[in-house]
């Protein structure tokens, strides 16, 4: 194959497909009624209403309301019988792809260029004091990509495979390449920063909640900082799903709200008493509880997409020594965090790959002996090493965290084991947004406490270890590294592309930027009157919308149920 796509795949990536199971087993689709769902960052209120500012969790804010050229095809969910989850971050296996505002695509030579061709009759509904009901057409493709790529805020390098785009008809945009990359539909296509957003809502100010404006199932009818996001059904919303052979209009809730709740205590109360409907990660040790107070709840557990560590910035003594870096790791008894921390409940490595990326993840036990020595707990050999780099009796660190991590326990933990080698943390509490901008800023400590997301293969890659990227928190900084990198971007043969992958893996796991921690498993709870679902947790980069556009409530089963 010279390329990652060919036009079977993508004819079959469109195919819809009908859910035979799903009328005999839940009834006809039922309209109405609000659903209210805690997503997995209940603890965060919004950080940007505008892609342009680059912000990871615009797409869990107004995935209801901006749509993108290509979304999950949810049909081929382990639920519809396929074989794909849907749980990750962002990433989207190629026969798991459907356009969304795409209708087809396909590629073309001489120049290397894809042309997409957008559904026609798809609308932007009218905001009063934003704009008038229009079509949507190619321009306001072509729009979207020109203020990410003119963004001063652009993560380095992301569209530089990309020469021009350009409108060809009314409904035809064609992205031409200087060279092919692997993640050309993640990073404008189906990514973090990929909505679609009319120049009537830039005109009238993007980061202004209130002129929010897609053709997306949704409008955001109301937004309460720190409490909820409410979104109302948008009645001229273009798509449909198919189900038992039938197609319905979308969407079937009139009213969607996403809260917003900083205490772990007052959102499990929520779910266990029916404000809540969804919750979609719950944490493992919640789960016996809740199973015996509402024993009604429906279920699914998944590894976690985010992985919590320490990061080292390896150009600040004494993490610039190797030996630092990977006698701290070994000075933590990670077995014993996985037993006891996370009550078994974890993997012992599932990050930077995940094991859902299929093909790049290796477990441990397929590791060479130099990444297994890091996951070991050896304190007799840590302060070996320690010495040998100039610290017998160890040394002191500040720690950067904020204040809205579950994880506190586990960060004094670390610190615990640390001091038993002589390594002293200070600790820093950061409110979120103070958090996040010592990082972009790159005026973050010596130690940097967070939770991440690994994304999808490439990307993990890119984003933490290529020099001068905007979540390399640790500063690792190796032109050799970035060279191989860039190579993988380029290679259309998807074998050698995984198999680069894992090499490279493997050497950021020797090199220890960070104290690696087991990853926990994580579980969604729902009530039994919210249907069509089985607890899928992203149809893009962290975009819930397309899921909950499909969901329904039956109300008489609720209404039985006493809520």
């Amino acid at each position: 194959m010279s390329m990652r796509w060919t036009l079977k795949t993508l004819t079959a990536a469109l195919a819809l497909v009908a859910l035979p199971w799903s009328a005999a087993a839940q009834g006809a689709p039922q309209y109405g009624g609000q659903l209210t769902i805690g997503t997995p960052y209940i603890t965060l209120t919004a950080l940007s209403w505008d892609p342009a500012d680059f912000n990871w969790k615009h797409n869990v804010d107004t995935g209801l309301v901006y749509e993108q050229l290509f979304a999950a095809d949810l049909g081929k969910s382990k639920r519809n019988g396929g074989k794909f989850p849907f749980y990750a971050d962002a990433w989207l296996h190629p026969e798991a792809l459907r356009g969304e505002l795409a209708e087809k695509w396909e590629w073309k030579q001489n120049p290397l260029r894809v042309e997409i061709q957008l559904r026609k009759g798809v609308m932007f509904p009218a905001k009063a004091g934003v704009m008038e009901a229009r079509e949507l057409t190619a321009e306001d493709v072509v729009f979207s990509y020109e203020r990410l790529n003119k963004s001063s805020k652009k993560i380095a390098g992301y569209f530089d495979h990309i020469d021009k785009v350009e409108a060809t008809g009314k409904h035809t945009v064609v992205f031409t390449f200087n060279s092919y990359n692997a993640e050309w539909d993640y990073r404008f296509g189906w990514g973090y920063y990929s909505a679609i957003v009319p120049k009537e809502v830039v005109a009238a100010g993007a980061n202004n909640w209130r002129n929010a404006n897609g053709t997306g199932p949704y409008m955001l009818s109301d937004y309460v900082q720190g409490n909820s996001f409410s979104y109302t059904k948008n009645t001229g919303y273009w798509d449909s799903e198919t189900i038992g052979g039938k197609a319905y209009k979308l969407p079937f809730a009139d009213k969607i709200v996403y809260r917003t709740i900083k205490d772990e205590s007052t959102w499990l109360t929520a779910l266990r008493t029916g404000k809540i409907d969804v919750l979609e990660a719950v944490r493992w040790s919640a789960v016996d509880e809740l199973k015996r107070s509402a024993p009604q709840l429906k279920w699914s557990r998944w590894l976690g997409m985010t992985s919590t560590y320490l990061a080292m910035r390896m150009d600040t003594k004494p993490f610039d020594d190797i030996r630092v870096r990977r006698a701290l790791n070994m000075a933590v008894n990670k077995q014993e965090i996985l037993k006891s921390y996370f009550g078994g409940h974890a993997e012992m490595l599932g990050f930077p790959q995940h094991p859902d990326y299929i093909g790049s993840y290796e477990p441990l036990d397929a590791m060479p002996p130099s990444v297994k020595e890091l996951f070991t707990y050896d304190p007799v050999k840590a302060k070996k090493l320690l010495a040998e780099a100039g610290y017998p009796n160890g040394f002191t660190f500040k720690v950067q965290a904020t204040s809205v991590s579950m994880e506190q326990d586990l960060l004094a933990m670390l610190g615990a084991y640390l001091a038993k080698v002589g390594v002293k943390m200070e600790v820093q509490q950061l409110e979120y947004g103070a958090f996040l901008s010592a990082m972009t800023t790159k005026k973050h400590a010596a130690g940097y406490f967070m939770t991440n997301s690994p994304t999808n293969p490439t990307t993990s890659l890119r984003k933490q270890f290529v020099t001068g990227q905007q979540w390399n928190v640790s500063m690792y900084a190796d032109a050799d590294f970035d060279r191989r990198f860039n190579a993988i971007l380029v290679e259309p043969d998807e074998r050698r592309r995984l198999a680069m992958t894992k090499l490279m893996t493997r050497e950021v796991l020797e090199k220890a930027p960070y104290i690696w921690l087991p990853v926990q498993y994580t579980y969604t709870a729902w009530w039994p009157w919210v249907k069509n679902y089985g607890g899928e947790l992203r149809a893009g980069a962290v975009r819930p919308g397309p899921i909950h556009a499909r969901m329904w409530v039956d109300q008489e089963l609720k209404k039985k149920m006493g809520f």
